[in-house]
């Protein structure tokens, strides 16, 4: 079809026509206004439908059905749609340009309201079998989608890596600093130095770990040397909360690599770098990995009052996500505690906060805090609470399994370290052979990762074996426990 066709019969358009639709269809369709139309099933194959549902944000498939050619050359306003969804425009507004909805009632039920079909979901609506969608397969669940993952390799994230030192060191950021003699630093030198920090966080959000913190450590040091440097009075705050940045990146892959007074000195530099630079929000951000370090050593009292310091330290400055992030943590730490009204009520400030969020409102490097953060901190609170009464069990599994499906085929390191917390949540729940077979699964997952804390972790699932601790299946999968290890940095 060509712009003179109608794009929902195909039939000619007079040359006057300046709707996009012909007088049969507009009549067809009058009722439009107090309820979705009946898409042909092409509609969904849209690419910009399609790549809204891959990236699994509703907000943003809606946006994409509003603006979908079928409709006319004018896009549905947002005040129909959201009388469809039951909701004001400000709110559909929120929901299109925010982060990821986390209430399954709410995906549930717009979900049906448009007649999206159940295969391209990537949740189960009520009554439905569990479906997988197409573009959403993890590469750990797909022996050849591994082989043709570009880091699905130890060679391969090794091959990354020296290319990501190339860059740095083309842009002057990677090299014998000591010997460098200091120079005057411009805005360009930033935002290379910002460049190769995204690099390696991607890297980061797929796998961290060891392999990773010996180049981060190294960049660290180098770009700590370019304070030593001249540069303009304006340039300053940036360049100094740019180096907090890094170090705080190089804290959290020596804390994945389970190199914890490595991690504490780079937190520590991040810290006061941050402070200096007058970056509130990233110090949070700081606090945030200190707490989840103190967490890991189950040091949970500590890690309680590094969180909440850094809600008080903030006050108004506080945003959304950041907020989320910092409660979710905080709601983890009070159930490990045993506070169960606590930590229920701080994880639905959590949820409270991260409904809010505007993403171009929030800093850049609070991308990685999207619905898969949050459900997983669901399922450790649960989890938590489990371990105290049996009751919270069903639920716990419930949202690691939500946790887990969130997460994309980019993030293997939560993806297995969620699904760490799955075996344990099915150990708890009384549902031994599904916790064997989802712990098998991840033995074989943690051994490919170079990350010390998810291999902790792994081991770390013998607590819960206790009930079964005498069946043979157990006793075996106890022994694999141990002999668990990350892949060599």
């Amino acid at each position: 079809m060509t712009n003179a066709n109608c794009p929902r019969c195909g039939g000619r358009l007079a040359r006057d026509n300046d709707s996009g639709r012909c007088a049969p269809c507009q009549a067809a369709e009058r009722h439009r206004l107090s309820t979705p139309p009946t898409v042909p099933a092409s509609f969904w194959e849209h690419e910009p439908i399609r790549r809204a549902l891959a990236e699994r944000h509703l907000g943003r498939v809606i946006r994409a059905y509003r603006f979908h050619l079928y409709h006319g050359r004018n896009p549905l306003p947002q005040t129909v749609v959201a009388g469809w969804l039951g909701i004001t425009q400000a709110q559909l507004s929120r929901v299109e340009n925010g982060p990821q909805l986390v209430h399954l009632d709410r995906l549930t039920h717009w979900a049906k309201v448009l007649h999206i079909p159940e295969s391209q979901l990537w949740f189960a609506l009520p009554g439905a079998p569990p479906v997988r969608p197409r573009r959403a397969v993890r590469s750990n669940d797909n022996p050849q989608a591994n082989q043709d993952h570009p880091m699905a390799t130890d060679e391969g994230r090794r091959a990354l890596l020296a290319g990501i030192a190339a860059v740095a060191a083309g842009a002057g950021l990677l090299g014998n600093v000591a010997l460098a003699r200091p120079r005057r630093i411009g805005s360009a030198d930033v935002v290379r130095l910002n460049a190769v920090l995204q690099l390696y966080r991607s890297v980061d959000y797929e796998c961290g770990g060891g392999l990773l913190y010996r180049e981060v450590d190294r960049f660290a040091q180098s770009v700590y040397a370019l304070l030593d440097g001249s540069q303009s009075e304006a340039l300053t705050p940036r360049l100094v909360a740019s180096v907090a940045a890094v170090r705080q990146l190089a804290g959290w892959t020596a804390l994945d690599a389970g190199l914890h007074s490595e991690a504490q000195r780079h937190f520590l530099a991040a810290e006061r770098a941050a402070l200096t630079a007058g970056d509130v929000l990233l110090a949070a951000r700081v606090r945030y990995c200190q707490a989840r370090q103190l967490q890991h050593q189950r040091h949970n009292r500590d890690a309680l009052a590094t969180l909440r310091l850094a809600r008080t330290q903030l006050g108004s400055a506080a945003t959304p996500a950041v907020s989320a992030m910092l409660y979710g943590a905080e709601a983890a730490s009070l159930a490990a505690l045993g506070d169960r009204q606590g930590a229920l009520s701080t994880l639905g400030r959590a949820t409270g906060s991260f409904d809010r969020i505007v993403g171009d409102r929030e800093p850049e490097w609070m991308g990685f805090y999207d619905r898969g953060e949050l459900l997983a901190q669901y399922g450790r609170v649960y989890r938590d609470l489990a371990r105290a009464n049996r009751s919270f069990a069903p639920d716990a599994v419930n949202w690691v399994r939500e946790a887990v499906a969130a997460f994309g085929p980019q993030n293997i390191r939560s993806t297995v370290l969620n699904e760490v917390g799955l075996c344990s949540a099915l150990f708890l729940a009384d549902e031994p052979q599904q916790a064997l077979a989802v712990g098998r699964r991840v033995i074989e997952r943690a051994g490919k990762l170079t990350s010390r804390r998810t291999v902790d972790r792994v081991r770390n699932l013998r607590r819960d074996l206790a009930k079964y601790h005498s069946a043979p299946e157990v006793i075996g999968f106890a022994r694999m426990l141990v002999t668990v290890e990350p892949v060599p940095a």
